[in-house]
């Protein structure tokens, strides 16, 4: 499981320069007490010219993402916008049909357990005869590949995100026999477990109570204030400008990314929802 460049830039030189040797520069910055500039670390995420086709069909075009570390990112519009499809791309989930998508810089194939996942509860088999422990573990199985058993590193780690989440007395509960806000907890248990540097959620306030929403969203700024990227999908326009500091409006395309504040306008939702949005948010920003 385990989430092309196509810019050509036309450049002017008005007249050619004499090599330069690397070499001889690269002495006379030593001798000058000169060192070359250290190179920037690379984002955690970048996407370039995404796009995804179903059937011949495109369900994202041309998206692109620069998201930094340390960032709550809201993944917000329409149904049928391609929301899933984006995390699910990013992750090598779906094929691309052109683009690239960089972690740390590099392939994700290169860095196992970079991604943290968290998918839509209604897509899981609840009724699979698992423990909450056991799924818990589960989160390991990417760093330990497939020789390895889990020992008492992997325990200990289990039991420390069971604890976060509130759900270490209901380790030995089969999931099945849990509320809809508990199983949510589990699989964010599992995601800690994985200790990724990029997390990406598919709906996880999506019917569970208000505690549970809570503990949640308390969850996710305590990963961000560690260092942490999260990307998150999310329905509820009414918390979505309390929740995330930068929002990413999707339909089929990029219709606005950016901080919260400049991007959840009136005209940017009108844009990416069109006329079915019947009620602006309250929070939202903007002429109205």
């Amino acid at each position: 499981m385990s989430p092309v460049e196509s810019l050509n830039h036309a450049m002017t030189q008005p007249r050619a320069n004499p090599p330069v040797d690397s070499d001889a520069l690269r002495a006379q910055r030593q001798v000058s007490g000169n060192s070359p500039e250290p190179e920037a670390s690379p984002l955690p995420l970048e996407v370039r010219d995404l796009t995804v086709s179903y059937d011949r069909k495109a369900v994202l075009w041309n998206v692109n993402l620069d998201v930094a570390a340390g960032r709550i990112v809201g993944i917000v519009g329409p149904n049928g916008a391609g929301k899933t499809t984006l995390i699910k791309a990013i992750m090598g989930l779906l094929p691309r049909q052109a683009g690239t998508v960089r972690i740390n810089g590099g392939p994700l194939k290169k860095q196992p357990g970079a991604i943290g996942y968290v998918p839509q509860r209604e897509t899981v088999d609840w009724d699979f005869p698992v423990t909450v422990y056991d799924v818990v573990m589960m989160g390991t199985y990417g760093r330990l590949g497939l020789f390895r058993r889990p020992g008492r590193k992997e325990r200990e780690l289990c039991e420390r995100c069971l604890q976060q989440v509130q759900m270490l007395p209901f380790a030995h509960r089969q999931i099945a026999n849990l509320s809809g806000g508990q199983q949510q907890r589990v699989f964010l248990a599992r995601a800690l477990a994985q200790e990724a540097m990029i997390y990406l959620m598919d709906e996880p306030f999506a019917g569970v109570d208000a505690v549970t929403e809570s503990a949640i969203i308390d969850l996710l700024r305590k990963l961000r204030d560690d260092g942490r990227t999260i990307l998150v999908i999310h329905h509820d326009l009414q918390t979505a400008a309390d929740y995330f500091d930068e929002i990413l409006l999707l339909n089929r395309r990029v219709v606005a990314y950016g901080p919260t504040k400049d991007v959840f306008t009136t005209e940017n939702l009108r844009a990416t929802y069109g006329g079915r949005l019947a009620v602006m948010p309250d929070t939202v920003g903007g002429e109205t």
